[in-house]
C-alpha cells in the first residue's frame, strides 16, 4: 500500500514535490506510522525501483524462457538475446512510469538522495537483467570485455529508443521504434558473427 501510493505520489508531484507526509496520507498512514517502515523518500523511492527492477528480470526471463519452449531444439544464442531485447523493450513501452522510476525521472536524472549502498544494490538488479542479453553474446563466441561492450551499446539502444517513443520525438523521423530496434539486432548479430574466430580455427590473423 505505501509503494503503491509512493508512486502515485512521484507521478503526480515528482520526487522533489514528494513528501513522507502526502505519501503517508495517500496511502491512509499516518506520517508516524509511515516513519515505522521508512525513514525518508528516499527509501521508499528505492524499494519502488528494486520492485521494478524486479519485475522486468522476471519478464525477461520469461521471454528466454519461452523463446526455448517454442523452439524445436535450443533456441541460438542470438535468438535468446533478441527475445531477452524485445522484452525488455516492451517492458519499459508499456510501463512508462518503470521508465521514469529506472532512470530517475522524477529527479532531472540524477540519482540524488539515494545511498551509496542502495545505489550500488539498485545497479546490481539491473546488471542482473542485462546479463540476459550479455550471456548470449559470450555464448556466441565474443570475448567477455567485446560482449560487455556490446550489452552497453544494445542497453544504450534500447532506451534511447524508449525515451523517443515516450517523448514523442520518434515522430521526427517517421520510424517504428520497435523495428528500428530489430533493425540494430539485425546490424549487431552481422557484426557478433565477423568478430569471433571461425569454429575450428584460431584467431583470425
Amino acid at each position: 500500500m505505501i509503494l503503491a501510493a509512493a508512486n502515485r505520489v512521484f507521478t503526480e508531484h515528482g520526487l522533489d514535490g514528494a513528501s513522507l507526509r502526502a505519501i503517508a496520507r495517500e496511502a491512509g498512514y499516518t506520517p508516524a506510522a509511515l516513519y515505522f517502515h521508512y525513514a525518508s523518500k528516499e527509501e521508499i523511492y528505492g524499494d519502488l525501483l528494486a520492485e521494478s527492477l524486479a519485475r522486468l528480470d522476471a519478464a525477461v526471463a520469461e521471454a528466454v524462457e519461452k523463446e526455448a519452449a517454442a523452439a524445436d531444439q535450443r533456441p541460438t544464442a542470438l535468438a535468446r538475446l533478441r527475445a531477452a531485447a524485445f522484452a525488455f523493450f516492451d517492458f519499459y513501452r508499456d510501463q512508462p512510469s518503470d521508465l521514469q522510476l529506472g532512470f530517475y525521472l522524477y529527479r532531472g536524472m540524477k540519482p540524488m538522495g539515494l545511498t551509496a549502498e542502495l545505489n550500488r544494490r539498485l545497479n546490481a538488479a539491473l546488471c542482473t537483467v542485462l546479463a540476459h542479453m550479455q550471456r548470449p553474446l559470450a555464448e556466441h563466441g565474443l570475448a567477455p570485455v567485446a560482449a560487455e561492450q556490446a550489452t552497453a551499446s544494445l542497453f544504450a539502444q534500447i532506451t534511447g529508443l524508449l525515451l523517443l517513443l515516450h517523448t514523442g520525438r520518434i515522430k521526427l523521423f517517421a520510424f517504428d521504434a520497435r523495428e528500428l530496434l530489430s533493425d540494430y539486432l539485425d546490424r549487431l548479430t552481422v557484426v557478433a558473427a565477423h568478430s569471433i574466430a571461425p569454429l575450428g580455427g584460431g584467431a583470425a590473423g
